[in-house]
């Protein structure tokens, strides 16, 4: 397709209005919203949450937690985006930072059924009906779109339409919907190649083992701007259908799931959430988008 469509993403204010979602049915702006009831809310205290250990709250990451979610891999810094959400649902649920403890799971390992090892796991996990079929979610936390970057020299640098990534061989880490959004959207002739870390697929990317690298966007701005200093971003991926959210996963019908959806809508109801976007994902103005 000839043409090139710009456009701004507003994900501050569009994370704004999605945070106090729960699990309602969609409005007419394609979004939910629901308010905690106050039965779950009159629970919701340090004292009577049942966390895998006795006022403690257990958090879990990958390893290696990346930019901009996650600075420097410590999630115990409390720095990056999602560090910093993990902290203020702590903090909304009554639990000081003396009271977390982070724990290293690996994200096919989180969302796969079975017993979990933490009280929720914060790692950009998109919220889809598949997955919430094995865990639990959060109300998102985060509205988020998936970004084709590649090497400046790559033959689609400068492409502007699906259709002109079908020849490209793409890749994304496993289990993502980055990888999803190349099968069910962009389609390529040549098969996707899967990674299991982000890292792994960079390296391919370097090596010119691939075309083209999907990841989520603020991640893209990352990539792009301080580790792969010679590629670009290619475009935005169409967004189908509802927004793809993040939301904190949890062990399938966790008894804190809803007391995490009140400190959520909480932190979205006061501009919290909105705040640490401005601070960690400033970078993340806008991008072509692939049409």
């Amino acid at each position: 397709m000839a043409s090139t469509r710009f456009r701004v993403l507003a994900l501050t204010a569009a994370t704004a209005a999605a945070v106090a979602v729960t699990g309602c049915a969609p409005q007419d702006d394609k979004r939910t919203t629901a308010s905690p009831t106050s039965a779950a809310t009159a629970s919701c205290t340090k004292e009577s949450l049942p966390t895998r250990t006795p006022g403690k709250l257990t958090i879990a990451t990958d390893e290696p937690a990346y930019e901009p979610w996650f600075k420097g891999n410590r999630p115990e810094s409390g720095e990056g985006f999602e560090a910093a959400v993990a902290y203020a649902v702590a903090d909304e649920l009554g639990y000081a930072r003396g009271d977390v403890t982070w724990t290293r799971v690996k994200f096919d390992a989180a969302i796969a059924p079975g017993p979990k090892s933490f009280d929720f796991d914060i790692n950009q996990f998109s919220v889809t009906e598949e997955r919430k079929r094995a865990v639990d979610f959060s109300a998102p936390y985060y509205l988020v779109r998936q970004t084709v970057i590649a090497l400046k020299s790559s033959k689609i640098a400068g492409r502007r339409s699906l259709a002109e990534l079908r020849d490209a061989k793409l890749g994304a880490q496993v289990g993502t919907t980055s990888y999803q959004a190349i099968t069910d959207l962009i389609r390529p002739t040549v098969q996707p190649q899967v990674y299991n870390s982000n890292d792994d697929a960079k390296k391919a990317l370097q090596n010119g083992q691939l075309d083209g690298l999907v990841v989520d966007l603020p991640t893209a701005f990352y990539i792009t701007s301080a580790e792969i200093t010679d590629a670009t971003i290619v475009g935005q991926v169409p967004q189908v259908g509802a927004p793809e959210t993040f939301g904190l996963l949890l062990d399938k019908g966790s008894p804190l799931t809803p007391c995490v959806n009140a400190a959520i809508s909480q932190l979205g109801e006061s501009g919290t959430l909105k705040q640490l976007e401005q601070k960690w994902l400033a970078q993340v103005a806008g991008a072509a988008e692939l049409t």
